[in-house]
């Protein structure tokens, strides 16, 4: 049996790419940490916000791979004896979270405060063309 797509749709002609985008985001892992936040910070800026308590400046780096905005965060190690844990609740694995970028969203930067991480996002508004189109004879 052949799975059927919404791109194989005929009115969608040249979608194949964003099946493809589509079908990415779905398998990233969804495993929910960090836990984050997205709003529309303007008419055309978006913000990304993530908890990321524990974790410095140098231990995450943010990464535009293909239209995938892609945020990994690792900790140094440290020494085994440096702390005695009595109980420890602040996440401290190491994570990747994935957002996939429309055509014309940028990253603006990004900033740390008060254990959040903030990536701020802006979408050119693209020019409108109207193409006219002759017809030939034969």
């Amino acid at each position: 049996m052949t799975k059927l797509t919404f791109a194989a749709h005929p009115f969608l002609l040249g979608f194949d790419q964003l099946e493809r985008l589509v079908e990415r985001t779905a398998k990233t892992g969804n495993d929910g940490y960090p836990p984050f936040n997205i709003e529309q910070s303007a008419e055309n800026g978006f913000r990304i916000t993530l908890a990321v308590a524990g974790f410095r400046e140098d231990d995450i780096s943010i990464t535009v791979e293909e239209r995938q905005l892609v945020i990994r965060g690792r900790q140094a190690e440290e020494a085994e004896d440096a702390r005695v844990f009595l109980h420890r609740g602040i996440g401290a694995r190491a994570f990747q979270r994935s957002f996939v970028l429309a055509e014309g969203v940028e990253v603006a930067g990004a900033r740390m405060e008060n254990g959040l991480l903030h990536i701020d996002l802006v979408r050119a508004v693209p020019e409108k063309v109207v193409q006219t189109i002759r017809i030939t004879r034969g």
